[in-house]
């Protein structure tokens, strides 16, 4: 009987431990954000991503998120400490403002059902009102330019969560969402004083 209380007050413990360490990160695909960089590249497998490469810290994947095909996600880590701390997901690339802002829209719905109110949102188009873009293709010119600043943050308790419209270069357009654990970052941060 008292091996039974034991066994079950440990089992308990256990539990308790396990959820306390699910709760203090930020979650990405229902893994927190945590713990050295090919532990995290093995638990993202497990989720049905793609291991594309590793180069300099930083995990390039491949595989499906939100309910979007094909997404592109950076795990990154600081060099000199092997903990993850950021997950960065590319969106498919997208041709029309339509589509484009139909992306970033869709997920700040979503970001929003979950976490409650951007802290802060810019939804806008640079320069002046005349030039303000009249359609679909004058929005894209804007995007492609640099032009256009539309993103979303969300401060939560466990970290940062960014979600913005970006290009690469004059031809690639896509939506980007980037999440900042607070324990790992904090940590990083304090090795970097500590070397200062």
């Amino acid at each position: 009987m008292k091996t039974k209380i034991i066994l079950s007050l440990l089992l308990l413990l256990n539990c308790m431990s396990f959820t306390y360490s699910q709760t203090e990160h930020l979650v990405f695909k229902s893994v927190p954000i945590d713990g050295t960089l090919d532990d995290y590249i093995s638990k993202m497998e497990l989720e049905g991503f793609r291991h594309l490469q590793t180069e300099d810290g930083t995990a390039i994947l491949n595989g499906d998120f939100a309910g979007y095909k094909d997404c592109f996600v950076g795990v990154s880590t600081l060099k000199q400490k092997d903990l993850v701390h950021k997950i960065v997901v590319i969106f498919p690339e997208k041709e029309t403002w339509s589509t484009l802002s139909a992306n970033y829209i869709d997920l700040k719905e979503m970001l929003t059902e979950k976490y409650g109110k951007a802290s802060e949102t810019i939804e806008k188009f640079d320069g002046p009102t005349y030039s303000q873009p009249r359609d679909d293709n004058d929005r894209m010119y804007k995007v492609k330019f640099d032009k256009c600043k539309y993103h979303s943050i969300w401060n939560t308790d466990r970290g940062e969560i960014q979600l913005s419209i970006e290009h690469d270069g004059v031809t690639k357009c896509f939506v980007r969402l980037a999440y900042f654990d607070k324990v790992n970052t904090n940590i990083i941060k304090a090795k970097a004083k500590r070397d200062l």
